[in-house]
């Protein structure tokens, strides 16, 4: 019974570190698809204005 609580107490999370920074980094990924999605349109124009000014 007390080995079971020491092991309970002594947990290994390195499991749970890995599997929130895969969360956030989705989360990053989706933000960026999102945000080049909505601005796609504008970066192409501004950058079309670039190119024909150099």
């Amino acid at each position: 019974m007390v080995q079971y609580l020491l092991s309970l107490i002594n947990r290994d999370e390195r499991g749970q570190g890995l599997a929130e920074y895969a969360l956030i980094l989705a989360l990053i990924a989706v933000l960026a698809i999102a945000a080049v999605t909505f601005l796609g349109g504008q970066i192409n124009s501004i950058l079309s204005n670039v190119g024909n000014k150099i």
